[in-house]
């Protein structure tokens, strides 16, 4: 595998191909977890680390795996490691395990994971699967954090909020003056539908934009026919 692979596989997983923005695959934990940057972001980082591990261990055991069973198979590979991130953090980040709750352990039934493996990891060679693990990982993570953030920064004013369960000591970023209201519907499921649209759209006009440069031939306007 070459560089301009590892580019492609990067650009695929971060924008491309991007789970939340371009599949819209696992939009539950998207919306539900993403009230806030923290939250969002640390189960994307869960997220990286199950998708990065289970591609590399499917595409070391693929072919010893037969085709009628793999899919039982890929899920009990990714339910270890699943309950391998559930227990760490219920350990470590003891505060944040809470507030993250039943999200942490339906990463085994996140469709972003099992597709993955399915579709890239069954066929490709462990390190360049676990590549693509991480960068499809790294997508939903920024993803997870803009709209979190973006929540955040509308509902409170604030960036940050829970920091503290990650790094103790540390603590939230006042954005907005005190005396800023708020607004509510931003931490409300409909300001996640909302932002995440806003956000889709915001791509799609980037690729178009992108497409129109690179061939502005086929998206000029069609000369008016000589009278």
């Amino acid at each position: 595998m070459n560089l301009q692979d590892l580019r492609d596989i990067a650009r695929n997983g971060v924008w491309k191909q991007n789970s939340a923005l371009a599949q819209l695959l696992g939009l539950c934990p998207t919306l539900a977890v993403s009230t806030n940057l923290v939250n969002g972001a640390s189960l994307g980082f869960a997220t990286i680390f199950v998708m990065a591990m289970a591609s590399f261990t499917v595409a070391m055991l693929r072919n010893f795996i037969p085709y009628e069973i793999r899919i039982p198979v890929f899920i009990l590979i990714i339910a270890a490691l699943v309950t391998v991130v559930d227990l760490v953090m219920n350990a470590y980040f003891h505060s944040l395990y809470l507030v993250l709750g039943i999200f942490i352990p339906l990463i085994v039934v996140n469709c972003i994971v099992l597709a993955r493996v399915e579709a890239f990891a069954a066929k490709n060679a462990p390190l360049a699967s676990a590549f693509d693990g991480v960068m499809m990982g790294a997508g939903l993570v920024w993803v997870l954090a803009v709209l979190g953030g973006l929540r955040e920064l509308l509902g409170t004013g604030t960036l940050f909020t829970g920091i503290d369960m990650v790094i103790p000591g540390t603590a939230p970023i006042t954005v907005l003056p005190e005396g800023y209201p708020g607004f509510l519907v931003a931490v409300l499921p409909p300001g996640a539908f909302i932002l995440l649209g806003c956000m889709i759209a915001a791509r799609n006009w980037l690729d178009a934009r992108a497409t129109a440069r690179a061939h502005p031939q086929r998206h000029a306007a069609p000369h008016p026919a000589a009278g």
